[in-house]
């Protein structure tokens, strides 16, 4: 597995980016590509360890440790270092139906488990997966599969998200004939316009749509079932059918003021913005724009970074955003220690372009939102915060205590809300007639099964928001029960 002392003699090298003032000027990828001479040197780092923990993807404390697609990637990092890209790309096919995708937006537990991350920088793992494909497709080794067999069994799948296109292209290529049900106008979910462009550009999901229709899956857009189609309806049609609907359920804010105007969901900023972008280059004026504007962003996750760069590219006044919990430390602690996902301090794309415009990271952390207030016209004007502190009680149970006498007033002209999500959508589910437990469709991991007949779920729809990876791992594992279930 790569250079036998690759790891002793070389050392990781930071992926390339552009600089934050130059991509702050569009909207294309942040990341900017290294040459194969480089990659063949980080590929040789990779070491032989035995017993590979990057592609366990087991759970621990909470979090995945590892691949949970379990790619083969000792095996690819060998293959790139011997300049080997051909073979490289056929290894990690076997495991992931979409690499140019978890490439770019997996945030790498495979990196974390890594067992030269123990002493040393974590094989670059990830900036490899994506050179090994996107070297697939410059090179035009991939190309449609057309399925050697027919069954004459038919599959509809909700939801064109990861979880629904690996399902999807597992099932058409065992020969079921498989139609994808979306309601938005493009396909891709979240992949499409949940994720902004400079972290994903969209004619890489494009790309891999063609390549699917080419292969024979059929997309029906702007068609939400539960609305335009029932489920009764689908049912008669289809052999069986499989909820990826995600969860999209919004948390709800609920603090005093939370209705006044120019407070939006942050997932209705990015997709407005992306749509925007992809339909007219931001002529259509069909968007949120914040030029000009102090803008805050609730919510310390990727999400809520994603709304601060694009907050960024539409030239706001300000930004800030908010997290309720302390800031990370620079390394591992005591209780967080290998192969355990690294729960340390990081910083985004987002955060570097905003310290490149005003000086300073926009992260504040430990503070709480208490109210928001309105101006005479009902739009918000400012929010009123407090500083909390994190504790911990006797049966190890986390909470949050206010700081007396660190109030504090912001201004704020919109705020953008990225506190996360509850579970799936209810009210397709009702006509269903599936279960749910805690906003989720009730179905073991394994079988997949909802109690209505034929009916499936995987994804976030299931397990509740998660990683890209662990909504693959259940398309291709939903798509294997489904087979089953077809041919008996």
């Amino acid at each position: 597995m790569g250079k036998t002392t690759g790891f002793m003699e070389y050392s990781r090298v930071k992926v390339g980016e552009r600089h934050p003032l130059t991509r702050l000027k569009d909207w294309k990828e942040c990341t900017a590509p290294f040459s194969a001479e480089k990659l063949s040197i980080q590929g040789a780092r990779c070491m032989d360890c035995a017993t590979p923990f990057c592609h366990t993807g087991m759970e621990i404390q909470g979090a995945v440790s590892g691949c949970p697609i379990h790619n083969l990637i000792p095996e690819w990092n060998d293959l790139v270092y011997r300049g080997r890209w051909k073979e490289a790309l056929e290894r990690l096919l076997k495991t992931n139906n979409f690499p140019e995708f978890t490439g770019r937006v997996c945030p790498a537990p495979c990196e974390g488990s890594c067992t030269l991350a123990i002493s040393d920088p974590a094989v670059t793992i990830k900036n490899i997966e994506q050179a090994i494909i996107d070297k697939g497709f410059e090179n035009g080794w991939i190309t449609p599969r057309i399925p050697a067999t027919v069954t004459g069994k038919k599959v509809a799948i909700i939801g064109s998200g990861p979880a629904g296109l690996s399902a999807a292209d597992q099932l058409n290529q065992a020969g079921h004939s498989v139609t994808i049900f979306e309601r938005a106008d493009r396909p891709g979910g979240l992949l499409m316009y949940g994720i902004p462009n400079m972290k994903l550009e969209k004619e890489v999901v494009e790309r891999r749509i063609r390549l699917l229709k080419q292969e024979g899956i059929n997309f029906v857009t702007n068609t939400e079932v539960g609305k335009d189609i029932t489920p009764t309806e689908l049912q008669a049609q289809f052999d069986a059918v499989i909820l990826c609907t995600g969860a999209q359920k919004h948390r709800d804010l609920g603090i005093e003021g939370s209705e006044a105007k120019g407070i939006h969901l942050a997932m209705d900023y990015l997709t407005l913005a992306t749509k925007s972008l992809l339909d007219s280059n931001f002529e259509d004026d069909q968007f949120i724009n914040v030029e000009g504007k102090d803008v805050i962003v609730i919510g310390g996750g990727d999400t809520g970074a994603d709304c601060v760069a694009t907050a960024l590219r539409q030239k706001c006044r300000s930004i800030v955003q908010f997290g309720k919990h302390p800031q990370l430390p620079a390394g591992r602690t005591f209780d967080n220690l290998w192969p355990a996902y690294p729960n340390v301090f990081t910083k985004d794309y987002a955060y570097r372009e905003a310290e490149a415009i005003f000086w300073e990271d926009p992260r504040q952390y430990c503070i709480q939102t208490k109210k928001i207030v309105a101006d005479e016209n009902g739009t918000v004007k400012e929010l009123h915060t407090i500083q909390i502190e994190k504790h911990k009680d006797e049966a190890g149970r986390y909470f949050f205590k206010e700081i007396p006498g660190t109030e504090k007033v912001w201004p704020a002209q919109f705020v953008f809300v990225a506190i996360g999500f509850e579970g799936t959508e209810q009210p397709l589910l009702t006509q269903f007639g599936v279960e749910t437990v805690d906003h989720k469709i009730k179905a073991a991991y394994g079988d997949f099964k909802t109690n209505v007949e034929g009916v499936f779920a995987a994804g976030d729809a299931r397990r509740g928001q998660s990683l890209i990876v662990w909504a693959i791992n259940e398309g291709r594992e939903v798509a294997r029960e489904v087979h089953k279930y077809l041919l008996g």
